[in-house]
C-alpha cells in the first residue's frame, strides 16, 4: 500500500512530502494506523548523515503511537482498535543469546532498527513520519489507555532509554540518583526516578531550568557552571544518568559517585571521553545504555501508565518539521516534539 509520509531526500537537505510503499499484512504482522511519531534527536543525527551514509530518501521516526487496522492470520497478541506502539526496532534474528535473553537491540545477527535499517526481506525500512505502519507483532508494544497517545510517543525512546538503567541500576527508594541535563531524556529520566522512590537531583549547566525540573519530580537542582557544585556534592550520588550529547567533564561527574557508584550515559557523544584512572579506583563504574529490549519497553509502558507518565511534549504538524529540527538544535522545545500524524492524511 502507498501511504503519504516526509522523508529526506539526501543527507542535510529539508524533510519533504513524499509516498511511500508499505507491504503487505504477513501472517505476523500488525497494520498500525499512526496517531503521532515523536522527533527525536536520533533523527536529526541520521538525515544530516552524522552517524555515516544512509539509505536515501529516509523517513525518520522511531517513537510511533497508533491504532491496529488488521493483523496478520497468526498474530494473536493484538487485535484491531488496539492502541500500540513502536520504537527503535522492529526485527531481530531471536535466536542469538541477546534476542533469547530479551536484549534484541544488541541482536548478534543484525537488528533491524525502524528506520534506515535493512530489513529481512532485503528493503530499507521507513518510520513513523507517516501516516501508517506494517511491522512484526513480537515488536509491537501495547500502550495504556490512561495516557495520553501524543505524550506517549516519546516513551517508545525517550522512556525507555532512560527506564534501563534506572532499573538496572537499582534506583528506588534510598538511593541518590543525579540526572545531567534536562531536556528530552533527562526530563523523563526525572519523571522516571520519581515515581521509582528516588531522591532526584538534576545536574545543569545553569538554573534556568529550576522550576521546571521541581515541578517534574526533582528534589534539588544544581547548576554545573558553579565551581561549588562539584565540591558540595562530591560522592554523593548512588547513579549518574548523563543525558546530554556534549562534551563533559567524565572526571568531574565521576568524582559525584558514592563507593560502588555507576555514571551511565545516554547521550551520544561526539567524540572520545578522557578517563581518569585514578577516579575509578572508589569502584566507581562508567558505562553506557541504549533504550532496552522488547520486555523491558512493556515493562516501561505498564509503569508509565501505573503511574500516569507521559513526556512534556509540543504537538506539530507534519510541514512544521524542519522548523522542529531548527528549534531541538537550539535546545528551543520543552520538552519532546510530537508530529500529529493526521496531518500527513
Amino acid at each position: 500500500m502507498r501511504v503519504n509520509a516526509y522523508a529526506a531526500p539526501a543527507a542535510g537537505q529539508p524533510l519533504a512530502p513524499t509516498t511511500i510503499e508499505r507491504r503487505e499484512v504477513g501472517p505476523n504482522d500488525v497494520l498500525i494506523a499512526i496517531e503521532y511519531a515523536g522527533i527525536c534527536h536520533s533523527d536529526i543525527h541520521t538525515v544530516n548523515g552524522d552517524w555515516g551514509p544512509q539509505p536515501f530518501p529516509v523517513v525518520p521516526g522511531h517513537e510511533i503511537v497508533g491504532t491496529v487496522t488488521e493483523v496478520g492470520a497468526d498474530v494473536t497478541t493484538h487485535r484491531v482498535g488496539d492502541r500500540v506502539g513502536v520504537g527503535c526496532m522492529v526485527n531481530s534474528c531471536g535466536q542469538c543469546p541477546p534476542c533469547r535473553g530479551g536484549d534484541e537491540q544488541f541482536c548478534v545477527n543484525g537488528t533491524v532498527f525502524t528506520y534506515a535499517s535493512e530489513d529481512r526481506d532485503g528493503t530499507h525500512t521507513q518510520g513513523g513520519y507517516s501516516t501508517h505502519v506494517v511491522v512484526d507483532a513480537d515488536f509491537v508494544l501495547s500502550v495504556p489507555e490512561n495516557l495520553d497517545a501524543a505524550a506517549a510517543a516519546p516513551l517508545l525512546c525517550a522512556g525507555i532509554t532512560t527506564y534501563n538503567p534506572l532499573r538496572r541500576w537499582g534506583a528506588g527508594p534510598g538511593k541518590k540518583v543525579a540526572v545531567v541535563g534536562l531536556g528530552g531524556l533527562g526530563h523523563m529520566a526525572v519523571k522516571i526516578a520519581h515515581a521509582m522512590g528516588t531522591e532526584v537531583t538534576v545536574l545543569s549547566q545553569s538554573l534556568k531550568k529550576q522550576e521546571d525540573g521541581l515541578r517534574l519530580g526533582a528534589d534539588h537542582y544544581y547548576a554545573t557552571s558553579d565551581p561549588d557544585t562539584f565540591s558540595e556534592l562530591a560522592g554523593r550520588f548512588d547513579l549518574i544518568i548523563n543525558t546530554v550529547s556534549a562534551d563533559i567533564d567524565v572526571n568531574a561527574y565521576l568524582g559525584l559517585l558514592t563507593l560502588d557508584g555507576a555514571m551511565v550515559s545516554v547521550g551520544a557523544a561526539p567524540g572520545p571521553l578522557a578517563v581518569n584512572g585514578f577516579l575509578l579506583g572508589a569502584r566507581r563504574i562508567l558505562t553506557g545504555s541504549m533504550i532496552g529490549g522488547i520486555a523491558l519497553t512493556q515493562e516501561m509502558l505498564d509503569f508509565c501508565g501505573e503511574h500516569n507518565i507521559g513526556a512534556d511534549v509540543e504537538i506539530i504538524s507534519a510541514d512544521q518539521v524542519n522548523e522542529a529540527y531548527e528549534r531541538v538544535l537550539a535546545s528551543d522545545v520543552r520538552y519532546r516534539f510530537v508530529i500529529d500524524a493526521s496531518t500527513l492524511a
